[in-house]
């Protein structure tokens, strides 16, 4: 299961790469953003693919999304000093909330 949580892992990672430099293709306009977007998505849709063989699809995705929604979150903050309001801060503890219950808690996590 270990492993598992590795290929997650590093699906996450290429997913919120991806997206964070999708702002700096500027409308895939640019050259080296634009192949690291192609090239994160890639490498984090295949990943994904190869968790849910293992995982339950829907608290994969979940896991996935959520830590990506997070994580390009705290990027654009720092990256692009794109600004949180409040209620989009706490929409996103509900998030990191949510991945730690399913972590924590959820018996569904493997099949």
């Amino acid at each position: 299961m270990t492993k598992v949580y590795l290929i997650l892992f590093i699906s996450v990672i290429a997913e919120t790469l991806a997206t964070t430099m999708m702002k700096a293709s500027e409308g895939f306009t640019r050259t080296v953003p634009s192949l690291i977007v192609i090239v994160g998505y890639a490498i984090s849709f295949y990943g994904l693919s190869q968790v849910v063989k293992a995982m339950n699809v829907g608290i994969a995705y979940a896991l996935w999304a959520g830590s990506g929604i997070f994580l390009v979150s705290a990027l654009s903050y720092f990256v692009y000093q794109q600004k949180l309001d409040l209620p989009s801060m706490i929409g996103l503890v509900l998030i990191a909330v949510g991945i730690i219950t399913i972590q924590l808690f959820s018996k569904s996590v493997v099949h």
